[in-house]
């Protein structure tokens, strides 16, 4: 007998603020975020009043992780000291490596109409956090898709889709974390079932519609995150029609200390971080 996935907890996000007052929806991060472990924070961003993000994420440092910034709608200008320029549109993703260090500002370049989106942070292994920062922008065009035997397009942005029958390589491929980022479009009565590493923690979170898991009692609504266990199959059904991104890693299995823009193993390295930045070396 197949064995599902079983659902360990459901989660709301929480109204937030970041960058120059930019308005968000923090899906998680923070507090217990080694239950997300390799991930650290998944923000959604979404409105059409340019009040809530017109202001934008002026010139900021990172260090110690990836950033995946995914727009679904809207367009944001890149640039960072490396001298990276970039523009995110509608459909693209940026994937920026902070790594040893990045200093970069993400501005709207556009003063109304709907800006909307998600950014989710990946951890980097502790004998990679003080490796050279990168960055790379991914137009839409180029962007791999596949739409299932079922109906159900697939955008993926990590790792490889494969339900048993379509098979589809992502834009991006990390080997430490072994990133699956996914974004599932199932019409109305679709059911999908990707093949997913055993021991991958994984995450479903629903941005339109709703979604049924098998033995799970209830629908899962929009703007829900549902953690999953670390072993069996997964499927997923929506009779109404959903949009759902699918999240799933490797766990590193390491402390995680977090002072803001900053992600290390301990307080001595956050400290160190602090330091450079202070010191103008946070780049070197």
């Amino acid at each position: 007998m197949t064995q599902l996935r079983k659902v360990l907890s459901v989660h709301s996000g929480q109204p937030a603020s970041d960058g120059a007052g930019v308005k968000l929806t923090r899906v998680f991060g923070g507090h217990g975020v080694e239950r997300f472990d390799p991930f650290l924070m998944l923000d959604e961003f979404g409105s059409q009043n340019p009040d809530d993000y017109i202001a934008g994420f002026p010139p900021h440092p990172h260090r110690g992780f990836e950033t995946v910034t995914y727009m679904l709608e809207g367009r944001m200008r890149h640039e960072d000291h490396l001298g990276n320029v970039g523009l995110l549109q509608s459909g693209g993703v940026q994937w920026m490596t902070a790594a040893k260090g990045i200093i970069h500002s993400e501005m709207p370049e556009q003063e109304q109409g709907v800006m909307r989106g998600f950014q989710l942070w990946l951890n980097l292994p502790g004998r990679h956090k003080l490796d050279p920062a990168a960055y790379r922008d991914i137009q839409p065009q180029d962007l791999p898709r596949l739409t299932t035997a079922g109906g159900v397009e697939a955008v993926v942005i990590a790792g490889r889709f494969d339900d048993g029958h379509s098979q589809q390589a992502g834009a991006v491929e990390r080997p430490h974390t072994e990133p699956h980022y996914f974004d599932l479009h199932l019409p109305a009565g679709a059911s999908v079932s990707p093949r997913l590493p055993a021991g991958h923690r994984v995450m479903l979170y629903v941005y339109e519609g709703s979604i049924e898991l098998p033995g799970h009692p209830q629908s899962i609504a929009s703007s829900r995150l549902v953690r999953l266990a670390d072993e069996g199959e997964l499927r997923l059904d929506s009779r109404a029609g959903a949009r759902v991104l699918l999240i799933a890693g490797k766990p590193l299995g390491e402390p995680v200390v977090q002072y803001g823009p900053f992600v290390m193993n301990s307080r001595e390295e956050i400290e160190q971080a602090l330091r450079d930045f202070r010191d103008d070396r946070l780049t070197d």
